[in-house]
Order: structure tokens, then sequence, then C-alpha cells
């Protein structure tokens, strides 16, 4: 049996992968694993539980509530919620744990199951890995006074959205903006947020139905709102994922902004104003080397780290680095926030075009994104793409020459048997062509 835990939690098919059964066991075990004595002591654990407007979510987060209260512990039901309001809300409410059932950018048949601890961080590889020693284990179950209560935590949005205007207090009086929810967790905190800063908002892709999450809607999916800006003259878009932990952008010529455009207009507006913990912003190595470049310029040094937002995460936190993200658009601003925040970087890449009287495009021009491409290899042994002696000699080959004008980058998917070759070049055709002929070595280099 491979890991239960991927890189953002338990993910999969909801009611064949990720089942009511699955969530309830989950769900005992994470409250014996993160309420410590108090589960069966004086105090009594509390958690936070939230979740996107997927159909499946409604018995999941049920089946996860019901766990939790078996095992002693008190539990604010939050509703639909992005993801970083649910993380915001375990902190704020100083719950030992809160947990959030989404998955994210994914179809609406696939559902997952998010836990976050005290404080609303993400749980580290060893707890996980302890979380799932425990599923189906024995236990002594609580009874009458014992059992923990579920209680509707309405409050929850409100607090949420105070959040977001005390972190990003500018107003946007005068901006016009389309936001795409992706038919997701953030359909109403998300304008209602925009509003409440002085934008003039039209939405799209705002009326979650519990099947309609991420239908040609979101981050995933901008031609709706390419097109929406346009027509409608808006100064900008926005789109959130479905569970609105990041967030791409669009300007009002319809050009996509992404999330390393986004962390550079952040960082560069960071470090003008001296809240750019030491002139530093985290990115990971699937970071257009123009963001490296446009950084270098800027006086900001980059720390590279693993895909995946969870390592920026631990990068962050282990030098108090306040800024850092995905190509993606997760973003994280550390000061507000242990998660990416979909809502909030929308909010901040707003105010920056407020405060700065610039369009977006005339900002997102502060980097040049190379031409990037990115090769999938199957019915391969991707566990030695970093180190059969051939694979590496071409790849030497194509960065020699390359030199400064690109980079090669190999890497094995954390979640697929996939070999995967990223090349960066001065053109597409450059990019496509190394992308290609180094895809050709890794499959007869490394064939199964």
């Amino acid at each position: 049996m491979g890991r239960l835990f991927g890189t953002d939690g338990v993910r999969g098919l909801a009611n064949k992968d990720i089942t009511a059964e699955l969530a309830l066991d989950l769900s005992v075990a994470v409250a014996h694993e993160l309420g410590g004595q108090s589960v069966f002591g004086g105090a009594r654990a509390s958690a936070v539980v939230g979740r996107d407007p997927r159909a499946s979510g409604e018995f999941l987060s049920a089946a996860v509530m019901a766990g939790l209260a078996s095992a002693g512990v008190d539990v604010l039901d939050a509703g639909v919620l992005p993801t970083p309001a649910i993380a915001y809300l375990t902190k704020r409410m100083n719950a030992e744990m809160g947990a959030m059932l989404s998955a994210s950018h994914n179809a609406m048949p696939d559902n997952g199951l998010k836990f976050f601890a005290s404080g609303g961080h993400k749980l580290a590889d060893e707890i996980e890995d302890r979380i799932s020693g425990r599923v189906g284990s024995d236990w002594d179950r609580p009874t009458g006074a014992g059992v923990g209560r579920i209680l509707p935590f309405g409050r929850g949005a409100e607090f949420y959205m105070e959040h977001l205007l005390q972190a990003a207090p500018g107003r946007l009086d005068g901006l016009r903006i389309v936001i795409d929810a992706a038919h997701g967790a953030a359909s109403e905190v998300g304008p209602e947020v925009f509003r409440r800063a002085g934008a003039t908002v039209d939405v799209i892709g705002g009326d979650p139905n519990g099947l309609n999450i991420n239908d040609d809607a979101g981050s995933t999916h901008l031609d709706k709102l390419q097109e929406a800006v346009r027509l409608r003259g808006a100064d900008m878009g926005v789109a959130f994922d479905g569970d609105a932990d990041r967030c791409l952008a669009v300007d009002a010529r319809g050009g996509q902004v992404d999330g390393d455009q986004i962390m550079a207009i952040l960082a560069v507006a960071m470090h003008e104003r001296g809240e750019l913990q030491d002139d530093t912003l985290v990115a990971t190595v699937m970071s257009n080397l123009g963001l490296l470049q446009a950084m270098e310029r800027e006086g900001v040094h980059v720390v590279q780290t693993a895909v995946g937002d969870r390592y920026v995460l631990e990068a962050m936190r282990s030098r108090g680095y306040s800024l850092g993200g995905e190509q993606s658009g997760h973003v994280i601003m550390l000061e507000h926030g242990t998660t990416g925040d979909g809502v909030l970087t929308a909010l901040a890449l707003a105010q920056r075009v407020v405060s700065s009287g610039r369009a977006l495009h005339e900002l997102a021009g502060v980097m040049t994104r190379l031409p990037q491409v990115l090769v999938n290899v199957r019915g391969v042994d991707k566990d030695r793409v970093d180190s059969d002696e051939g694979v590496l000699a071409a790849v030497g080959q194509v960065e020699q020459e390359l030199g400064d004008q690109g980079r090669v980058l190999l890497r094995k998917s954390g979640t697929e048997a996939v070999a995967r070759v990223m090349v960066e070049a001065d053109s597409q055709e450059r990019a496509q062509g190394y992308a290609d002929s180094l895809a050709q070595v890794v499959r007869e280099r490394l064939a199964l």
C-alpha cells in the first residue's frame, strides 16, 4: 500500500477512493494525534471544519464531523469557505485542528481531505504518517458527556472577510474588476470582500450548484475571464480555483498574468516598502527563469524549493521570509496566512494596481517569461531520471548550448509513474525542440 497522504492531503474519486468510511476513520485518527490528552481530559479539544461546494462534500464533511465528535472533539461547522479561511479560523478560534473537504482545482467527481494543526499549519510528513498508522486501530470511545458537540459556525465567513480587509487595507475605489470564482468556495466571500474595499465587481463562475465546480471556469480555464474583462472594459480580472487557495489574473487587454508574474509584482512592491524580509522571495524550481532574472535586476534574492506550496511554506517559516509561492498561483504572505490564499493575493495585486496608478500589464512587464515546454514521459523508470549517466550527459549538452538563455529541469512526478522534462529557452521553437529530444533520450534510456 502506498502512502495515504499526497503532497496536499488525501485526494481521489469521491465515494470510491474518498469514502465516508475513510473520512470518518481518518478524522478519528486525526483527533487522537492532534487532540492530545484533551480529547479525553478536562479541557475539550476543538476543530474547525469547512468544505467547497461540490456535492460529495456534503456527506464527506458530515463523516469528518462525526468522526471528530465521536472522539470527543467539539466541532465548529464553518460550511462552504475557502481552504485559507479554514486555516485562518483554526488559528483564530484556538482550535487544536482544522479540516477542509476539497479537491482544489480537480473536477467535481473528485474530493479530498486536508487537515491543519493548531495555528492553522499544514501537517508535517511525519505527523501524517503517524495519523495513517492510527487509522483503523482500536480505541476507547467516550460516552455520555464525553462525546464532542457539533455547532454551526456562521460567523466564520465574517471573521475571514474582516481578516482579509485588515491584511490588505488599501482602498480599491475606481477599480473595475471581473472575478471568476470557479463556482467554488469563494463564490460569496471573494466578490463581497472586493465590494467592501470599494471596487466595482462583475462576477462569473459564481453560481455553485454542487455539480459545476471548476467546470470550464476558474484559474485552469482563463478564456472566459479574458473575454469578460475585454467585453466589460474592466481594469483587470482574477480567477480562483475550487477552494480559492490560488489566484491567476488577466490584464485589461486580456493577457494572462501567471503566478510568477504576480509574485514579481508583489515582491517589488514589498521590497519598495521595506516589507520583504531579507529582500528574499521563495519560489519553486518550476518558476520561470524570467522571474529569477527579473528579481536579480530588482535586488531581490530568490530561494528555490521543491514543487509544492508546503515546501515553499517550510522554507519561509525556517527563515521568516515574508513572500513565496508557485507559478500556478499559490501565493503565501506569511505575515497574514499559513497557506496560499487566492482572495488575499487578488486583493494585494489589485491594490498595487490602484496605488501605483499603473495598468496591470505594465506592472507584469517587470519580468519577461521565457517560453517553457513541459513533456511528461510515461512508461519509464522515473526514479532513475536524475541519476542515469546517458540522461545526465544529454542534459549537460543542452545546458551548454542554452547557456544563460535557458535551463533544463528533469524531475519525477510525486503522484504518477511519469518523468517530467521541462525546458526553457529564448524561443518557443528551441524550447520545444530540446524538450522533445531530451524526452526521447529518457524514453530510450529508462524504458520499463
